[in-house]
């Protein structure tokens, strides 16, 4: 039987740092700048011999419920009301702040088990800080340095004595999940490879990435889809920084659905915090399956939409396109129309994309959009037998053959497929160097309507078979 502990503290106290020692990645973003994190983040954590779920949370601050960290306020008051056990952090080399006094009433109202966890203890002049920490009433502070491991045997002794042998040794209900948590790339970590070939199997859990520009609506999209506040929201652009990963039902299939920051043009990125927030989305983008563009439907296919579009498809991800904030839309069928006719024209790469007007703040289209999802998910996975391949190309070369490249045709013998997700092609053909890229777009287009491969990438590599007497001397 696992436990979950939350790490609470006022902003800059170096929550994160610690996130990171226990679970033994670098997944949460660490900054020097307060209040880096905003949204609650649940991992397997591990502390020696034990074992448990910990809870990553932002700054606690005392703001008004309708400010930014007032909402931060409340997403750490549900992780408080989720734990077994709460790790109270201070920052030993600045001592206590008034802050601090004020959350830990908030604590002890709660009646759970607190560890008071005097983080930085390696500054000097940490050790009056720590004293300080008897005053909040709470137990012994325990002096840890979680940048540097260090006070980690004590802080597992004060674990179990917080919640006793029984609880903190109980069998684990399941082993650690092999799921992809997508930051773990931060630290290069050999993963699952998104790109591997496997049978389609709908028993593995869905990966998909939510992107889009700031304030499209991507966490707010995520909040509905799942039924409940998980991830933070509000009118304020930039909200979300790390990419949250969240684990959903949907009609009996698991999903994984991770949350990223919203991604502005490079030129505009100028903040560190900011470069790391992107970085994070990208590799959201890379380790993803299916990834949902989020659009705001008021103004959609900014250039920022297209780059990130493209790049979706330079990666050979699946991608879907949510219009967001249909509910603000006056004129729909006149716009829907017009929203389709650009989709098409903007990004012919991936024709047949599949595109949903939904509404996350009112729940409309929800359901449409995870049918696009599902259906996208399969075609990405499709493969087409050699035996048809070849059928179709014998029609095609009857129909437009190749065309002659300095006075010589080219040939094309063959085309098999070698991968799917995305699904890629193999063609052999004589001189593939010189084969014209629009003889191969009139391929892969052709292809595509022919197998019904709507809305994905299609690779095409050409290929050229040896010639057994290619270096041979010639005889005299």
């Amino acid at each position: 039987m696992s436990f979950k502990v939350a790490i609470i503290g006022r902003p800059n106290v170096g929550k994160s740092t610690l996130f990171n020692r226990l679970v033994g990645k670098k997944l949460a973003l660490v900054d020097d700048t307060p209040g880096v994190t905003r949204d609650r983040r649940v991992h397997a954590a591990k502390l020696y011999d034990l074992h448990f779920d910990v809870i990553d949370t932002a700054g606690f601050e005392d703001a008004a419920a309708s400010t930014l960290p007032g909402r931060m306020r409340q997403q750490t008051e549900i992780a408080i009301r989720e734990a077994d056990l709460i790790f109270f952090t201070i920052d030993a080399k600045s001592g206590l702040m008034p802050d601090d006094r004020t959350f830990a009433e908030v604590v002890r109202k709660s009646g759970k088990p607190v560890v008071v966890v005097a983080n930085k203890a390696e500054a000097r002049g940490a050790q009056g800080g720590m004293l300080e920490a008897w005053e909040l009433g709470l137990g012994e502070p325990i002096p840890v340095s979680a940048e540097h491991g260090q006070g980690m045997p004590d802080l597992r002794d004060a674990v179990i004595a917080a919640i006793g042998e029984e609880r903190a040794f109980g069998e684990d209900e399941e082993e650690p999940s092999d799921e992809i948590a997508v930051s773990e790339v931060l630290i290069g970590e050999d993963i699952a490879d998104p790109d591997a070939d496997p049978a389609y199997d709908d028993t593995k859990p869905l990966r998909i990435a939510v992107v889009g520009r700031p304030n499209a609506g991507k966490s707010t999209l995520i909040n509905a889809l799942i039924g409940e506040e998980r991830l933070l929201t509000g009118p304020e652009a930039g909200i979300t920084r790390d990419s949250i990963s969240v684990d959903w039902d949907w009609r009996g299939r698991r999903i994984k659905l991770f949350d990223t920051a919203g991604m502005r043009r490079k030129s505009k990125v100028q903040e560190k915090l900011e470069k790391l927030s992107v970085q994070d989305g990208l590799r959201a983008i890379r380790f993803a399956e299916i990834v949902i563009i989020v659009l705001d439907a008021t103004i959609p296919f900014e250039k920022q939409d297209l780059q990130l579009a493209d790049l979706i498809i330079r990666e050979g991800r699946a991608p879907v396109i949510a219009f967001n904030k249909w509910d603000l839309i006056d004129n729909p069928q006149e716009l829907l129309a017009e929203l389709r006719e650009k989709t098409e024209r903007l990004l012919p790469q991936v024709r047949g994309i599949q595109a949903v007007t939904v509404s996350a703040e009112t729940g409309r289209g929800l359901d449409r959009l995870m049918d696009a999802v599902t259906k996208t998910h399969k075609v990405w996975n499709s493969r087409v037998s050699t035996g048809k391949l070849n059928r179709w190309l014998e029609g095609i070369l009857a129909h437009h053959p190749p065309p002659a490249v300095a006075g010589r045709r080219l040939k094309i013998k063959y085309v098999t497929q070698a991968k799917t997700r995305p699904p890629g092609f193999v063609v052999s053909c004589s001189r593939p160097d010189v084969m014209p890229q629009s003889y191969v777009r009139y391929l892969s287009n052709s292809l595509r309507e022919a197998f019904d491969l709507p809305g994905v990438p299609i690779r095409m590599a050409l290929r050229t078979s040896d010639n057994p007497f290619a270096g041979r001397a010639k005889k005299r």
